[in-house]
């Protein structure tokens, strides 16, 4: 499925690179411009130094997701239903194995094209919630990849390209928090030797709803018996099965993001079987890591879109509301800190596919690996990415809804408050 012959014209005068690792339903187009532009003339998003992959994976995801309307969005969230279409439209086509390898069915591509493809996600209109509904298959599925045993791979990652199975990824805790190394979830080994027992809580966990596997870290030593505190959690990759004994996900009402649920997971002695450990014992949060550092650069991902979406609606907006006989964008007060909202994301956007390019050159197995690359590095990258794409994003989106006054937040803007006191009380010229 994901080695299909494909190609597409990148513009009127430039054919794609062919690419056998892209999902089959990327067929050649014949647009003149690309799509999903804040103009007609180019894209919001400067798109030069990206390969040729990452371009194709934006063009195929961004025609995925404009079958699902913005009142498609609005509904499921109104309604906390489950985006269960995204979801196969995306494993129907291979995308869901964007970054497994190739031998399972995967694309073999890195997180590089992965976030590429959450961005567009997030940017096509789908938001957080198409998002999520998606990237935990993408990121908790990483240390799998890298850890597991050949058998292991096989059984456990087929199905979550297929899309027949969903993954959660199990580690925060409500009484430990980021203390991630404080962890008190425990597994513990039965007395025969074929499996494990959990026990224990782990809370905000998304699409445990729907999901049937969960990538769960959990103590097998106690705190007090290790010699580092990094030592003693392991990982597994288990099967969350809600109408088994011993678990429980409740779950947890949200005042947005509806439509993928959050959870509260209960473990009670869930007897989970031996193979679901993956790598060695006490070894869990090193390879969780992998997942971690891949999530980081996956949610920067996804904070772009949402900032480059939001500052695409005010910029259009900006320019169609006429106000005192003139659009309301040639006011500095409205252009000024959109623009400036812009190159925040534009500097976030390398910073993120530094990061993603680091994640993918760090593995030994990458056509690019850097041995000089190591994990310190790559945790400092993809942090990084998270933290400024979160803040750019974060600032573009609160701009953009300021700039369309009572379409967007208050039915008097704060320019015009702003206006009024510098003419009526500072006695300056009247800028309108």
């Amino acid at each position: 499925m994901a080695k299909s012959l494909l190609s597409t014209l990148r513009t009127t005068s430039r054919l794609a690179t062919h690419s056998p690792h892209l999902p089959k339903s990327y067929t050649a187009s014949k647009c003149s411009t690309r799509n999903f532009s804040a103009t007609a003339k180019r894209p919001l998003m400067e798109l030069s130094g990206f390969s040729e992959e990452q371009l194709s994976v934006r063009d195929a995801i961004f025609k995925i997701c404009s079958n699902f309307s913005d009142d498609y969005w609005m509904e499921h969230d109104q309604t906390e239903t489950y985006p269960h279409e995204l979801h196969a439209a995306l494993a129907k086509d291979g995308w869901i194995g964007i970054a497994l390898p190739e031998e399972l069915g995967g694309s073999g591509l890195g997180i590089s094209e992965a976030t590429m493809m959450l961005q567009s996600i997030a940017e096509s209109g789908a938001g957080l919630a198409g998002a999520q509904s998606i990237h935990a298959n993408v990121y908790a599925t990483q240390p799998v990849s890298k850890f597991a045993t050949p058998d292991q791979r096989d059984r456990f990652l087929r199905q979550i390209i297929t899309g027949k199975w969903r993954t959660c990824f199990g580690v925060t805790e409500p009484n430990t928090g980021l203390e991630t190394l404080k962890l008190k979830t425990t597994a513990t080994p039965t007395k025969d030797g074929s499996g494990y027992t959990i026990s224990g809580q782990k809370i905000w966990i998304s699409s445990a709803q729907v999901a049937q596997k969960m990538v769960l870290l959990a103590r097998t030593t106690s705190l007090e018996d290790v010699k580092k505190p990094s030592e003693g959690l392991s990982m597994f990759y288990i099967d969350f099965d809600l109408s088994a004994p011993g678990l429980e996900a409740k779950r947890i009402r949200k005042m947005g993001g509806r439509a993928v649920d959050a959870n509260q997971v209960f473990f009670d002695n869930y007897l989970v079987p031996k193979d679901s450990l993956i790598g060695k014992e006490g070894q869990g949060f090193k390879i969780i890591l992998h997942g971690m550092n891949a999530e980081r650069c996956l949610l920067a991902g996804e904070a772009l879109g949402l900032g480059y979406a939001a500052l695409g609606k005010a910029s259009r907006y900006a320019k169609e509301r006429i106000v005192f006989g003139r659009p309301i964008g040639m006011n500095q007060a409205i252009q000024h800190p959109l623009a400036s909202a812009y190159m925040h994301l534009e500097a976030a956007k390398h910073t993120t596919y530094h990061a993603a390019r680091m994640y993918d050159r760090s593995d030994p197995n990458h056509k690019d690996y850097d041995p000089s690359i190591t994990q310190y590095a790559v945790g400092v990258a993809c942090n990084s990415a998270k933290y400024l794409a979160a803040e750019a994003g974060y600032t573009a989106c609160e701009r953009a809804v300021m700039s369309m006054g009572g379409m967007g937040l208050a039915p008097v803007s704060r320019e015009m408050i702003m206006n009024f006191v510098g003419e009526k009380v500072l006695g300056l010229p009247r800028s309108y």
